[in-house]
C-alpha cells in the first residue's frame, strides 16, 4: 500500500521542480531576447552570423559552470548547443549586412523553386534588390535581366543546360552568371561557353527546408574572373554559411559519392524493404537506436521528389560506373559470407578500419551523441 505521506513529499517535490523549470524558461526567453538584440547590431557592424570563436568560448563556459556548480559532464555543453541553434534560427534571415550595396538588381532564374525562394529571402533581408524570373516570365526577361548585375540559374538539373544559353541573351556584359547545380562541370562549361562575363559555379549543400543558414556547407567552383565573384561568397559568410571551394572536376568526383551512391543505396534499401513488406511500427519497436536513425534516413529520401534523385543519381556516367563498380564489390563480398569465410571477413573488415583511421573515434564519438538524442525521442 502506498504510503500517503511518501507520495505528498514526491509530489510537493515535483511542484517545486516544476516551478524551477518555469524559471529557467523564462530565463531562456530572457537569452534569447538578449541574442535577436546582439543579432540586429551585428547586422549594424557588418558581422558574420557565425562566430567560431564565440561558440568554442560558450563550450568552454559551459564546461566551466558544469564544475562550478558539480553538474554532469556535458551537460551545461548539450545544453547550450541546443539554445544558440535556436537563437540561430530565431535571429536568422531578419536581416544582414550586404556585401555589394546596388541598385541593380540580383536576380534567380527559377526563384519560385524550393532554394530560389530560400536564397530570395536571404538576399532581401540582405538589403539586395532580388528579383525571381520563373517559367511563364520570359516575355519580360529583357526587363528582369537587362540591368541584373548577377544571376543566379536555379532550375532542375535536366533544364539547367538549356537555360543558362536561353539567359545569357539578354546579360548584360558585366554581370556575374552562376548555377545551383548539383553537377558542376557540364552547367560550368555551359556558361563558359554561353556567357563571356564572369562566371561562378555554385553548389548549397543542403535543402530549402533548413531553419538557419549558420554551418550550412556551399561549394563554390570558379569559372571565369574570379574577383568579381568574392562578394558572393563573402555574402554566404555573413550569413554563417562555409564555403567550400574546389574545381568542378573535383567537386563532381566526389558528389558521386556524397549523393548518387549515397541516395543509389538508400534507394535500394527501400525498394527492397517494400518488397519484403516488414511490419515498420514492429521494426520501429524492435529496433536500436542507431537502426532507426538509419530507417529515419530512408524513409525521408521517399518522402522526397523522385525526379529530384533520379536526376542526381543518372546525372552522369561517372556515377553510373561508380554505382557498377559498388554493386560488383557487394557481390564479391556476398560470395564471402556464403561461404562463411570469416577470415576474409575480418581481414577486410581491419582494412577499411586503416582506411578510415582516426576518423572512425571521431565518428564513433559524434555519432554516439545522435543516437542519444534518437534515443531520448522514443
Amino acid at each position: 500500500m502506498t504510503n500517503p505521506v511518501d507520495t505528498a513529499q514526491l509530489e510537493k517535490l515535483r511542484s517545486e521542480i516544476d516551478a524551477l523549470d518555469d524559471k529557467l524558461a523564462g530565463l531562456i526567453s530572457e537569452r534569447l531576447t538578449l541574442v535577436r538584440r546582439a543579432a540586429a547590431l551585428k547586422s549594424e557592424l557588418k558581422s558574420a552570423a557565425y562566430s567560431q570563436s564565440r561558440e568554442a568560448f560558450l563550450q568552454q563556459h559551459g564546461a566551466a559552470l558544469e564544475d562550478k556548480y558539480e553538474l554532469p559532464t556535458d551537460l551545461m555543453a548539450d545544453l547550450l548547443k541546443r539554445i544558440v541553434r535556436e537563437s540561430y534560427r530565431t535571429s536568422g534571415g531578419k536581416s544582414f549586412a550586404c556585401v555589394k550595396s546596388t541598385e541593380r538588381p540580383l536576380v534567380i532564374v527559377g526563384g519560385q523553386g524550393g532554394m530560389g525562394r530560400l536564397f530570395l529571402q536571404y538576399f532581401k533581408a540582405s538589403g539586395y534588390n532580388a528579383l525571381s524570373l520563373d517559367k511563364d516570365d520570359w516575355d519580360r526577361a529583357p526587363e528582369i535581366l537587362g540591368r541584373a548585375m548577377t544571376v543566379i540559374i536555379s532550375v532542375p538539373i535536366d533544364l539547367t543546360e538549356e537555360i543558362i544559353k536561353k539567359t545569357a541573351a539578354f546579360l548584360p556584359e558585366d554581370c556575374l552568371l552562376c548555377d545551383f547545380t548539383s553537377v558542376k562541370a557540364p552547367a560550368l562549361n555551359t556558361m563558359l561557353e554561353a556567357w563571356k562575363g564572369p562566371v561562378l559555379g555554385l553548389h548549397p549543400m543542403f535543402g530549402p527546408d533548413i531553419r538557419s543558414m549558420v554551418k550550412q556547407v556551399i561549394v563554390a567552383c570558379p569559372g571565369r574572373d574570379e574577383g568579381r565573384g568574392q562578394f558572393m561568397l563573402e555574402q554566404f559568410r555573413q550569413w554563417g554559411a562555409k564555403v567550400c571551394e574546389c574545381s568542378a572536376v573535383e567537386h563532381d568526383k566526389a558528389m558521386s559519392i556524397i549523393q548518387a551512391l549515397r541516395h543509389f543505396t538508400t534507394y535500394c534499401y527501400g525498394i527492397f524493404m517494400a518488397g519484403i513488406h516488414p511490419d515498420l511500427k514492429q521494426i520501429l519497436d524492435l529496433s536500436s537506436p542507431i537502426y532507426r536513425l538509419e530507417l529515419e534516413m530512408v524513409g525521408r529520401l521517399f518522402a522526397q521528389d523522385p525526379h529530384l534523385y533520379c536526376d542526381i543519381i543518372m546525372s552522369s556516367q561517372q556515377n553510373i560506373e561508380l554505382i557498377s563498380d559498388y554493386a560488383k564489390s557487394l557481390q564479391q563480398e556476398l560470395e564471402h559470407i556464403s561461404r562463411c569465410d570469416k577470415k576474409t571477413f575480418v581481414k577486410h573488415f581491419l582494412q577499411a578500419r586503416e582506411y578510415f583511421g582516426d576518423y572512425a573515434g571521431m565518428f564513433l564519438r559524434e555519432s554516439g551523441a545522435l543516437l542519444a538524442k534518437v534515443q531520448d525521442e522514443r
